[in-house]
């Protein structure tokens, strides 16, 4: 199967070649060229898929888009919410009111894939996680992700939150092209903070050779997602995959895109533009039952499972012998606060008060106690 489909990308012909049937059991992909945006290959691209994580490169590019048009700095604050500090993990588990830079956030964010940093961004950025989530919707619009719609800013599972392997290839192609000066971000192979460390999720990062980001994504639902790119001999290519069956499975996945694009000339001329709808476009497909229900926690998790004697040896179970580790942390905000945070009313966590209860209560408390 690999090696006919390794010879259809070498054959003579211009137009990218969606996989072959017999492929059909796997998720969603695509493959194409940042640099011209040409589609090397693909399957079921137009296909409805919950993004997970892959969620926070739109959280990403709305805050880039932010700090573009002067709302924030590098240096803005960017408060734990009580609301984000509630989300589930992955997370940094910040308290709230608690305090970081954005950078920071950033960081936390798109390596650790922290939920709870994700919703704070949101909040502090938006005002609210609705409000943020209809600038992510504009931007989807503006970009022409017409299979997308976002509700959170995080991922975490909505069966209105889906998006397609063409249109997150559209969204990779915004944040290179408009946003190049933060593609550091997605290339950072652990975080610290204080004396805790975290590895990147995204296995292709100091593993496979010209590895340069950018995101992983996991909820039951989906399965699990990647978008690998690398570069090589001046060339990016974009790997995505969608509804693997684990972390080490989804990377192999896209190394082999990525492997058979080196290795294949640059000669398709379906670009991400060009390419036109195809199959179903209107059904997600939910993976709960296959990856979760019949699974014990530990493989329910973005962090690759420990291998068994059984499993077949893959350079992407290999932890990294001297991972360059960028710091991370809370403080030094000194920047301006986003503008939709300081406008909100700001409240003390006071407890309210209750009427004593060796005390016969007002005419009428009682009554309103019982309307709540």
């Amino acid at each position: 199967m690999r090696q006919k489909r390794f010879l259809r990308l070498l054959a003579a012909g211009a137009a990218a070649l969606p996989l072959c049937a017999g492929a059909a059991e796997a998720g969603p992909t695509i493959l194409f060229d940042l640099g011209s945006g040409r589609v090397i290959e693909h399957q079921d691209a137009f296909k409805r898929w919950y993004p997970a994580s892959l969620s926070k490169l739109m959280t990403a590019y709305v805050a880039f888009r932010a700090l573009a048009a002067g709302e924030v700095q590098l240096d803005s604050p960017i408060k734990m919410t009580r609301h984000a500090a509630g989300e589930p993990p992955s997370k940094m588990g910040f308290k709230a009111g608690q305090v970081m830079r954005l950078d920071n956030a950033l960081k936390m964010m798109l390596v650790k894939s922290a939920n709870d940093v994700a919703m704070a961004i949101g909040e502090n950025i938006g005002g609210t996680q609705a409000a943020f989530a209809e600038r992510m919707n504009a931007e989807a619009a503006r970009l022409g992700m017409v299979g997308t719609h976002f509700v959170n800013p995080n991922g975490l599972f909505s069966p209105e939150q889906y998006t397609t392997a063409r249109d997150l290839a559209l969204l990779v192609t915004a944040l290179r092209r408009d946003f190049p000066q933060y593609s550091s971000y997605y290339a950072i192979e652990g975080l610290a903070v204080g004396e805790r460390k975290f590895p990147n999720y995204n296995l292709l990062v100091g593993r496979y050779a010209g590895a340069d980001g950018m995101k992983t994504g996991f909820v039951c639902e989906s399965g699990f997602n990647l978008i690998g790119s690398a570069t090589r001999d001046g060339r990016t290519l974009v790997a995505i995959v969608l509804g693997e069956k684990n972390a080490i499975s989804r990377t192999e996945a896209a190394a082999r895109l990525l492997d058979e694009g080196f290795a294949a000339p640059a000669a398709a001329v379906t670009t991400l533009a060009s390419l036109q709808p195809y199959g179903d476009t209107a059904s997600p497909t939910d993976m709960r039952e296959e990856i979760c229900a019949r699974k014990p926690a530990a493989q329910q998790s973005e962090a690759p499972a420990e291998a068994d004697a059984k499993a077949p040896k893959s350079p992407y179970r290999q932890k990294l012998t001297a991972p360059r580790l960028v710091a991370v942390g809370l403080g030094g905000a000194t920047g301006p606060v986003p503008p939709a945070m300081a406008a909100q009313t700001q409240y003390a966590d006071v407890p309210i008060p209750q009427w004593r209860p060796d005390l016969p209560p007002p005419a009428g408390l009682a009554a309103a106690q019982g309307d709540q």
